[in-house]
């Protein structure tokens, strides 16, 4: 960058000074040390971020039962973003997988799932929550529609009620929240930092 013929506005070595004398540590000028000292933490995470992208939305239900936790639900219920979360804070490979109209016809767990029925942990909101998200990606579609949401919502709950799924409503609860719920209902443990 210094041999291009460009302005250059170097933060770390206007600073890294004062940085130094006010902590009374010297930098330690080494590339890869925002992953911290633990490298077999570090690779764990990258790993499990790698395990959820691989096992999301029900796209490769290959190795589910290597899940730590396999998350169901209707569409758009926070099933990945809550995902990637355990993997990324917690090194948690997590799974998940949509429960879809098709689903409601037969009244049973997906027959992919059924060695795994262990594993599964239900996401669920409400209605009107589930109508005002598939909103924005499919406006005033059937898919959207309030009826649809709630039918696919009473069928859902009525499905983790018959097969004792645990479930947990997230409609007013962040994504740090809802996993640090899941880690304690299902008794799963941090996998990174020892």
């Amino acid at each position: 960058m210094k041999q291009a013929n460009c302005r250059i506005y170097d933060f770390f070595e206007t600073f890294i000074h004062s940085i130094e004398e006010e902590l009374e540590q010297p930098f330690a000028r080494m590339a890869g040390r925002s992953h911290g000292q633990d490298q077999l933490s570090y690779f764990k995470r990258i790993a499990a971020v790698n395990y959820v992208l691989a096992h999301d939305d029900g796209v490769n239900p290959k190795h589910l039962d290597e899940a730590d936790i396999i998350l169901i639900g209707v569409s758009r219920s926070g099933k990945t973003p809550t995902c990637l979360y355990l993997g990324l804070q917690y090194g948690i490979a997590a799974a998940n997988y949509p429960l879809t109209p098709d689903d409601m016809t037969i009244q049973q767990i997906p027959k992919v799932l059924e060695n795994v029925r262990k594993k599964l942990f239900g996401l669920t909101l409400t209605p009107a929550q589930l109508h005002f998200i598939r909103q924005q990606r499919r406006p005033n579609s059937e898919y959207a529609s309030l009826a649809q949401c709630q039918r696919e919502l009473q069928w859902q709950e009525l499905l983790f009620h018959q097969f004792d799924i645990p479930y947990l409503e997230t409609t007013r609860i962040s994504i740090e929240e809802i996993s640090a719920i899941i880690l304690n209902r299902c008794g799963l443990r941090r996998q990174l930092y020892g």
